[in-house]
């Protein structure tokens, strides 16, 4: 089993660990709840060493970004971020990913952790000639993410990027490359760098009061800020039009999987993802059925919101509902669910 860089730090700062995709990763040091509201209170700051990130540099990067992915990277300012998506030829969502953009032939592109070794693949195929090294082998990554962790990134480092920005910091002789992204609707963003360059920056965090978090609460916080999970809100055999992420869509270049997404952009998606509450604290869990009206599915996402304080969740319903009241089958007993709109919750 792979372990992050910071491993020895996580067990010492009392990290329970769990298999995370072939990775011992934290789940949680002080308690899921504890994690998750300290992040939407002030902060907190995750290991993420385990998520892919690969550095694309050439002549021949930018079309390899434009023919493997679906956004338009010509779009994309020096300096900036964007959310993208990998095709199969079926349409079919393998991955959703981001990319840094350095230069004009510049960047980073960074997959889900178990889609890295083949997002890395695909690219050394398409973009011969390029210059790609393996960040994940050479780096760590952590994400600072809360509504104060802005001004405690900059008291730290210097400086720090807006939203969707990225920035080469230097700090002790060496570069922190940082951006302002992350996966819990919170300020912030992610910073990848030398392992002992980020243990020292996990320091002076801890030092300022900013306390670790685990897996268990960025996935409680990813699902109230209405963002999906690669492998199980969305997979090959679902496209982008049924899990409501056409905005990663760009039509004016020929990206794989484009061709068989005509058909579906002309006559509508055969099923589409809806967000719900239940009352109290009924707490839907993947693969709990739904229904409506004629319409019927499965639960991709579901826990309970320590924000909202009921329970919340993500589901398929074939073909597509509107209107029909929803209902999600717990413990053999239908349980009425209200429709709800993306995020579930947002930061005042």
């Amino acid at each position: 089993m792979r372990r992050s860089p910071l491993h020895d730090l996580n067990g010492r700062l009392g990290a329970r660990f769990v298999d995370f995709g072939g990775w011992e990763m934290p789940v949680q040091y002080e308690s899921v709840l504890a994690e998750h509201r300290a992040v939407r209170s002030i902060g907190g700051w995750f290991d993420v060493s385990h998520l892919g990130r690969f550095s694309l540099q050439g002549s021949s990067a930018r079309p390899a970004l434009r023919h493997l992915l679906t956004n338009d990277i010509d779009a994309l300012a020096v300096g900036r971020t964007q959310y993208t998506l990998m095709l199969n030829e079926s349409g079919g969502i393998e991955d959703d990913l981001l990319v840094w953009r350095w230069g004009d032939d510049r960047f980073w592109v960074l997959p889900n952790a178990a889609t890295h070794d083949m997002v890395l693949a695909r690219f050394r195929e398409v973009a011969a000639g390029a210059e790609i090294v393996d960040l994940r082998e050479i780096t760590a990554m952590v994400a600072v993410q809360g509504p104060a962790m802005p001004g405690v990134l900059s008291d730290i480092v210097g400086r720090w990027p807006k939203r969707f920005a990225t920035d080469e910091i230097g700090k002790s002789g060496h570069k922190l490359w940082v951006a302002g992204t992350g996966y819990t609707g919170e300020r912030g963003g992610e910073v990848v760098g030398d392992p002992a360059l980020v243990s020292n920056l996990v320091d002076s965090l801890f030092e300022a009061g900013v306390r670790p978090c685990g897996l268990g609460a960025r996935d409680t916080l990813r699902l109230e800020a209405g963002l999906l999970l690669a492998g199980q809100d969305f997979g090959p055999s679902i496209n982008p039009f049924e899990a409501g992420l056409e905005a990663a869509l760009s039509w004016d270049h020929d990206f794989v999987g484009g061709q068989a997404l005509t058909k579906v952009r002309q006559e509508g998606p055969s099923r589409t993802l809806v967000a719900f509450t239940l009352p109290g604290r009924k707490i839907p869990r993947h693969g709990y059925s739904m229904r409506a009206g004629d319409s019927v599915g499965e639960v991709t996402s579901g826990n309970f919101s320590p924000m909202l304080e009921k329970g919340i969740g993500l589901g398929y319903l074939a073909p597509p509902s509107t209107g029909e009241p929803l209902e999600v089958e717990i413990r053999g007993v239908w349980e009425a669910a209200e429709r709800a709109e993306l995020p579930f919750y947002r930061q005042k």
